[in-house]
C-alpha cells in the first residue's frame, strides 16, 4: 500500500480492478478520495460510489464496462505527485483528448473537474487525468 501518495494508490487500485474485470473496487476511504470518486461518477466513468457495510472507513466504487466488456476508463494518469506538484492558472487548465476525458483538480473551492474549474474561473493543482 502506498502511504505517501494515497491518490496514486486509488488510481492503481481502479486500474488493477478493471484489468481483472471486477465489478467494484474497495479502498481505504478519505475525503479527498471520496471527492475524486464523486467527480469521476459525475463524468460517467464509474458507477455508484458507496461506503462499505462494515464501516465508513472503506470506499467502494462500482466500475463501468461497455457492451463488449471493455472498461469505460481507458487510461488514468497521476499528474501532480508529492515529489512534483503541478499547478495551473484558470487560463491554462488542460483538456484531455479534446474534451473526451476529464481533469480532476483541487481548487480553493474544493475538488472539481477541469471543466467546472474553467467555468468558475479557478486555477489550482492538477490531481489526475482520466480518459
Amino acid at each position: 500500500m502506498s502511504w505517501s501518495d494515497p491518490i496514486a494508490d486509488m488510481l492503481t487500485r481502479i486500474r488493477n480492478a478493471q484489468k481483472a474485470r471486477l465489478p467494484e473496487v474497495a479502498m481505504p476511504a478519505s475525503r479527498m478520495k471520496n471527492e475524486i470518486a464523486r467527480v469521476l461518477h459525475a463524468a460517467g466513468f464509474v458507477g455508484a460510489v458507496t461506503h462499505g457495510a462494515a464501516s465508513s472507513r472503506e470506499l467502494r466504487i462500482a466500475l463501468k464496462y461497455d457492451a463488449e466488456g471493455a472498461p469505460v476508463i481507458r487510461g488514468l494518469r497521476r499528474e501532480s505527485r508529492p515529489g512534483l506538484r503541478r499547478y495551473c492558472g484558470r487560463d491554462d487548465i488542460p483538456t484531455v483528448l479534446g474534451g473526451m476525458g476529464v481533469t480532476v483538480m483541487s481548487t480553493s473551492k474544493g475538488i472539481m473537474s477541469g471543466q467546472d474549474a474553467r467555468q468558475q474561473k479557478l486555477g489550482g493543482e492538477i490531481l489526475c487525468s482520466v480518459w
